[in-house]
């Protein structure tokens, strides 16, 4: 049907408003839903009130009387009404009439902290030209600092949609207005006020090359643990108990990487499975900590709960990382729902087509936020820093960050854009640890090694190469050797270091480390989406059997095997990224896209760690990262030059076959499963605090992906006189290994499928 018999088709099944016209001759449509009798909302009176900041601000006025201050950007609507709300859900309206360049704001005397709030906005219903105002639907304030109440547990109701979601002609639903009032069917804003300066709080300040990041689920860690009270479990303050902090510090991480904690919203056809979104990245309110992680209640009370967990963590010496997500929305496309900024100001914040009634969607997930307008921009920016001079994060991964770079009609991704310029010169942004996920699902979208100086960068080409390397005939030696030397390929330009590249094997998306190899092919039925969700290029190996099983020569080596991929991971040069439980072999039962898997199969089971071979797992990662401490060799902060920088012709970095000859260009592209990296401790580019030359031991590390056993030769001087064994993944109990100096210019056993670190000796 043409856009012409569209719209015709529409105005004839629907009650025309005498009073709504669209901006070029289109009559509007609008459904009037039944509605209980009531009296009409009282008003509110509204004193003039500052512009900025945006949000809902409690203070005192000029004559003392205590109230609150709302601003909200609307550029393109006619009229905004503030609605509060009491106990009872009973709503009073107050209409703001001050509007300073797109924002609508005003003081309204006796709003207290503790007050739920949200806004109706007036405008054009004209879905053709991209104006989705509806004054029917109650809207959260994008800079809500707390939210109270949700969505629905079975489903999105019908009223919070802007269009009639059951019109009968599906393909023109999204142009139909629904009348019906939201407000008694969604979350509302919290008005906070909360005063702690946070001057207790000290920030670990880790260097970059100094971190290792842990991945991990505010409920999903902690819902298990038995060293947490069952009150506390699933919420920030259960992150924050000794129990859950304490396995952190004896792992050694540095920093943890939390799954969205911004406000988010469960999506309809989840609800209606019975099923919720666990992961979290479906944001609708970038302020505010999500309600559902709070032990402490909604009405602002997750706000000094989240600062509390930051401190708790700060204290134990580890960073708190935020992954957030700017690129999309949770009100999906032109069917979604209308929640916040489709309603505030569709035009203003979304990205539209030629046709501007649908939505440009580089994200997958139905919309694109277009951070090129002030206003988008603004509320990002607002948002890292509120959550870094406030709430007290130390830094932020950003999802489907080629999406923020997106520029222009054609949305092309430039390294220059405004969202990239903007955080290069901010005074807080720019002095706290950015991560980005270079890539998003539009095309050109792919930018792995492209972001420019302050970013570091999830590796992906890391992940594929560690993962080929170690299942059967799938090994590329040249691919492998740049990823275990910092991946100077991709990142050694303007000025950027190793530590540019966060260096990966699992992450939340995807199998777990353990899973990585017990599958080969996903299992995600329990998604409810025949199983077509989630990636087939998991690059894993089943180890003879799929799934789980009780052969124990498979068992044990699928335990190598989780051995040799951590080892690879922590003795790489570059930022290390673990998945929580992946120390202790956690298992989502095949699933490799458990994003709505907020049950038994997306939580750590804890009761692994009482089984003494996944134990020993956890000693084998403790001991890798307790190594990366001590030996600055292992978390190099500059790039290798592969040059000899002494008389005796030892170089920063070497490589070297199992005959223990030096690698030549003919055997990097020679078909081999060994691989030998050294490591000079006497040439780390560190300084003291004196200024002078840090020296370090040097090491060895052999890997043999081989499923037998490998005469290896140890290079002779001036590598070394004499090699020890510090980790060997051939073996569970590292505490064992035999007290042996090996000479070099002798051979020695590899087992097969293993990783050796030996530390060089005279």
């Amino acid at each position: 049907m043409s856009s012409a018999a569209e719209q015709e088709a529409v105005a004839g099944r629907g009650a025309v408003t005498g009073d709504r016209v669209t901006g070029d001759g289109r009559p509007a449509v609008a459904v009037n839903g039944v509605r209980a009798a009531a009296p009409p909302p009282a008003t509110v009176p509204v004193r003039p009130g500052p512009a900025a900041p945006l949000g809902a601000h409690f203070r005192t006025g000029p004559d003392g009387v205590a109230g609150t201050g709302f601003a909200l950007w609307a550029g393109g609507a006619e009229g905004v009404e503030l609605c509060l709300f009491d106990e009872r859900g009973g709503e009073s309206r107050a209409r703001l009439t001050e509007l300073t360049e797109g924002v609508w704001h005003g003081f309204v005397p006796g709003v207290l902290p503790g007050t739920r709030y949200g806004y109706r906005v007036h405008g054009r219903w004209d879905p053709w030209t991209g104006a989705r105002w509806n004054p029917a639907k109650l809207l959260l304030d994008p800079y809500a600092r707390a939210v109270d109440g949700d969505y629905g547990t079975s489903g999105l109701p019908p009223q919070v949609y802007g269009h009639v979601r059951d019109w009968p002609e599906q393909h023109v639903a999204d142009t139909v207005r629904d009348d019906r009032d939201s407000a008694p069917y969604v979350p509302k804003g919290v008005v906070v006020h909360d005063d702690d300066d946070r001057a207790d709080d000290h920030r670990p300040g880790t260097p970059w090359a100094d971190t290792v990041l842990y991945e991990l689920h505010v409920k999903g860690f902690t819902q298990r643990h038995p060293g947490v009270p069952g009150e506390l479990r699933g919420t920030y303050a259960g992150l924050a108990h000794p129990a859950a902090i304490g396995h952190l510090v004896r792992l050694g991480v540095t920093a943890v990487e939390l799954l969205p904690v911004h406000q988010f919203a469960h999506e309809d056809h989840l609800l209606r499975r019975g099923l919720r979104n666990h992961w979290g990245y479906n944001s609708v309110g970038w302020f505010a900590p999500h309600a559902g992680y709070a032990a402490s209640g909604t009405g602002g009370q997750q706000v000094g709960e989240f600062k509390r967990m930051v401190r708790a963590l700060h204290a134990a010496g580890i960073e708190v990382v935020l992954d957030v997500v700017y690129n999309h929305t949770a009100e999906a496309n032109e069917l979604g729902p209308t929640l916040s900024l489709k309603g505030i100001d569709n035009r203003g914040h979304y990205r539209l087509r030629a046709d501007a009634r649908r939505y440009a969607d580089y994200t997958g997930c139905g919309n694109t936020l277009d951070v090129v307008r002030p206003q988008v921009l603004r509320l990002i920016t607002d948002s890292l820093r509120y959550w870094v001079t406030e709430m007290g994060v130390d830094g932020f991964r950003f999802d489907l960050a080629a999406a923020l770079a997106r520029t222009g009609d054609g949305g092309d991704v430039d390294m220059f854009a405004p969202f990239l310029s903007v955080v290069a010169q901010d005074p807080v942004l720019r002095g706290v640890k950015l991560i980005a996920e270079p890539w998003d699902v539009g095309p050109g979208g792919y930018r792995v090694g492209a972001f420019p100086p302050l970013w570091s960068e999830w590796n992906d080409r890391y992940r594929d190469a560690v993962r080929d390397f170690w299942r059967p005939g799938a090994a590329h030696l040249r691919e492998i050797g740049y990823r275990l030397s910092g991946s100077s390929d991709l990142y050694d330009w303007g000025g950027r270091r190793p530590y540019a590249s966060v260096n990966f094997v699992t992450a939340h998306d995807g199998f777990t480390l353990r899973d990585l190899v017990s599958y080969e092919r996903k299992h995600n039925e329990a998604n409810g989406e025949g199983n077509r969700d989630g990636t087939d290029d998991n690059r894993s190996w089943n180890c003879g059997a799929e799934g789980e099983t009780g052969d124990p020569d498979v068992l044990a080596l699928r335990r190598r095997q989780l051995r040799n991929l951590l080892a690879t991971l922590l003795l790489s040069t570059g930022v290390p990224m673990l998945v929580a439980g992946d120390e202790m072999g956690r298992t989502q039962r095949g699933n490799n896209n458990a994003y709505c898997q907020d049950n038994e199969t997306g939580w750590v089971d804890w009761e692994l760690l009482a089984e003494p071979g996944w134990r020993a797992l956890f000693d084998l990662t403790s001991r890798l990262i307790a190594l990366r401490r001590r030996h600055p060799v292992l978390r190099r902060r500059t790039f290798y030059s592969g040059r000899a920088h002494s008389a005796d012709g030892l170089r920063d970095l070497a490589w070297f076959t199992g005959r223990g000859t030096e690698m030549t260009e003919e055997d990097w592209y020679a078909p081999t499963a060994t691989l030998g990296m050294y490591l000079s401790g006497r040439d780390v580019p560190e300084r003291d605090e004196r200024g002078e030359r840090v020296l370090d031991d040097s090491f060895l590390v052999i890997l043999h992906a081989g499923d037998r056993p490998a005469a290896v030769r140890l290079p002779g001087p001036p590598w070394a006189r004499h090699y020890k064994v510090v980790v060997d993944t051939g073996r569970e109990d590292q505490e064992s290994l035999p007290d042996t100096a090996h000479p070099a210019d002798t051979t020695i056993t590899v087992g097969g499928r293993t990783v050796l670190l030996l530390r060089a000796v005279g």
